[in-house]
């Protein structure tokens, strides 16, 4: 009986790389005095919320975001007691979980600001609020003319003791294009929301930066930075020069099977690749099922027996044809679809360009039920903290 392989398709998970990402981060916040919440929404940008959180807080991070209630939750539930920010609501949402959990809510609007606060008095506590000013994003986020009335109503609930507001917070839309005017234009209107705020009597905190601020504008780093993207090793802003930033998933099969074709023999469905001369390959069990996606058919690379080999014929379902020209490989020898980079792999970020997106939509998409996920720790050396 055969062997299996180790992995059919596996992510595997660097944590050193992580812990690296965010010992960089946090340091140059810690340099304009700030504070770092890292963003582990989408389970962890697809990396492991949990694994990322850990990895996070053990090497800098003081807080956690994430978008849904639910994301939140399970962070209590693993035992995580560090402050976690939530943001985003489906309609009919129940706070009353979050505040009895204590996790931290942002309020958009007045109407969300009474519900926090009808929860908060429900359980019998206290709701820690941030007050989302939208400064140009047009997403969530408290337009400017309703400002006003969601800082008075903020007020009120906070001299009721049903919410501390602890903090005020917006979102860039445009950081990752160093220079761009809208850039700016969000900060000053941020810190006219900000000035309201605490003219009314409120002593709120700041958070604007992103993972392309972070890296380019320190001026915007307030008292909390909220890198995402970065934390995972994946630079926004490439153009400013290098970061020093790790990319942390390595997406990896193995050969299944390998056979020699003659020329004029053809692969995969529709027969779009035909060998000129006779030629090895290897079938990989990976497709798009698993995420490749089928657009990259013929224009696929993989890391196979020490080089960059392409992929022939179109991405299936379930599988993907190497061509491995006149060099012997065997089965159950690793594949590396993407990975850092640092054997000349391709990487995530090379995945996005050739599908014309970006590689947050990359990696957040990579895990599905038939590929595993590894997470990797190696503790990181002290003198890099």
């Amino acid at each position: 009986m055969n062997e299996q392989p180790a992995y059919r398709a596996d992510l595997r998970i660097d944590v050193d790389a992580i812990r690296h990402n965010v010992a960089v981060l946090s340091g140059s916040a810690r340099e304009s005095g700030a504070r770092t919440m890292v963003v582990v929404k989408s389970d962890g940008y697809g990396h492991g919320a949990m694994t990322v959180a850990r990895a996070a807080l053990e090497s800098g991070a003081d807080a956690l975001g994430v978008a849904a209630i639910d994301e939140a939750l399970r962070l209590r539930e693993a035992g995580i007691t560090a402050p976690v920010l939530c943001w985003l609501y489906a309609h009919g949402d129940d706070f009353a979980p979050a505040v009895a959990a204590d996790v931290e809510l942002s309020a958009s609007s007045v109407d969300c600001l009474e519900r926090i606060a009808a929860a908060a008095r429900r359980v019998g506590r206290t709701a820690r609020v941030h007050l989302k000013i939208d400064t140009g994003l047009h997403r969530n986020g408290c337009p400017e003319d309703e400002w006003p009335a969601l800082v008075s109503a903020a007020v009120r609930a906070q001299a009721d003791g049903d919410v501390r507001v602890v903090a005020v917070w917006s979102h860039l839309a445009c950081a990752d294009e160093v220079g761009h005017p809208s850039i700016d234009r969000q900060a000053a209107r941020f810190q006219r929301a900000y000035e309201r705020a605490r003219a009314a009597g409120l002593d709120p905190i700041r958070h604007l930066a992103n993972s392309a601020a972070v890296l380019t504008r320190p001026d915007l780093h307030f008292e909390m930075v909220r890198p995402g993207i970065a934390v995972y090793g994946l630079d926004p802003v490439p153009q400013h020069g290098d970061h020093g930033l790790r990319p942390a998933m390595t997406f990896r099969s193995s050969v299944t099977m390998t056979k020699r074709v003659e020329p004029g023999e053809s692969v995969s469905y529709g027969q779009t690749w035909t060998a000129e001369r006779a030629a090895n390959l290897a079938l990989v069990p990976v497709g798009y099922a698993d995420g490749v996606p089928r657009t990259l058919s013929g224009r696929l690379e993989v890391w196979l027996a020490g080089k960059r080999r392409p992929v022939v014929g179109r991405v299936c379902m379930d599988q993907i044809v190497v061509h491995c020209g006149d060099d012997v490989v065997r089965e159950g020898e690793e594949v590396v679809l993407f990975g850092p980079g640092d054997r000349g792999e391709p990487t995530a970020a090379e995945w996005a360009d050739e599908l014309g997106t970006i590689h947050y939509e990359v990696v957040t998409g990579m895990y599905r039920p038939r590929v595993t996920r590894t997470a990797v720790d190696v503790p990181v050396a002290a003198e890099a903290l």
